[in-house]
């Protein structure tokens, strides 16, 4: 049996909207592995930007066999139940000194429309590398904001130069911000409706992650344009929304 959640660890999530379990995910062997798939796809990214990494798994077979596991799904299960969907992956890495900051914003937001409900959609954020740390831009948010729907009013445009998305959250109180120091192996938790973001990388250490995103197999994902071509798997259990799934 792997690790997963106390009933504690559950009631601070749905209070908070995020936790910081402070241990590590994966034994050193699979650790290692994932880094130097992570790093056989920054080698071959072309002209993206390193932190435009996204659905690695479409392309890599290898990522599906960690993100289908029960190392990662024990975790996840006592927050959305025995029924999962697999929605996306990401390998987010900051570059040093040059690595772009995250705006603040809402996840729930940026999906508006794909779900036909958003209030349990969860991601595990896993440090890769040197860790990440606020002098490497760690993930940084503001507790129980998942709690007001994550539909705010208020964004703006961005300059994508110095951003990575192209819309942040105005009037943020920073005052409020935990920030998600992790060591490498060490993982994160949170809501997809939490606002949240990171601030740039101005340190000489590179901020490498890999975000996994699972949902309710009871969600209906919409038969929307922004949804064509997206892929999910049944990650465990059975679908109860009839999705249409890549492994089923």
């Amino acid at each position: 049996m792997t690790e997963t959640l106390t009933d504690a660890d559950v009631a601070f999530f749905r209070e908070n909207g995020y936790l910081l379990p402070g241990r590590p995910l994966l034994p050193e062997d699979r650790l290692s592995h994932l880094e130097l798939i992570f790093n056989e796809h920054l080698r071959d990214k072309g002209d993206k930007l390193s932190d435009e990494l996204d659905t690695p798994h479409y392309r890599d077979e290898r990522l599906l066999d960690l993100l289908l596991s029960d190392e990662v799904l024990d975790w996840i299960e006592p927050l959305i139940g025995p029924d999962i969907a697999l929605w996306s992956s990401h390998f987010i890495s900051k570059d040093p000194f040059t690595g772009r900051a995250t705006p603040w914003h809402e996840d729930s937001a940026f999906w508006e429309g794909r779900f036909d409900a958003y209030d349990n959609i969860v991601t595990i954020w896993l440090a890769l590398e040197d860790g990440s740390y606020k002098e490497n831009g760690c993930m940084r948010v503001i507790p129980g904001s998942h709690l007001n729907g994550g539909f705010s009013d208020g964004y703006r445009p961005t300059d994508m130069t110095e951003q990575t998305f192209h819309a942040e959250l105005a009037g943020v109180d920073e005052s409020k911000a935990v920030y998600f120091e992790l060591k490498r192996g060490e993982f994160s938790m949170h809501d997809g409706r939490i606002v949240h973001g990171a601030r740039a990388n101005t340190s000489a250490t590179r901020r490498t992650g890999y975000t996994m995103r699972y949902f309710p197999s009871s969600v209906k994902m919409q038969d929307v344009p922004q949804n064509e071509g997206w892929k999910i798997w049944l990650a465990r259990g059975a679908d109860r929304a009839g999705n249409d799934y890549a492994n089923v």
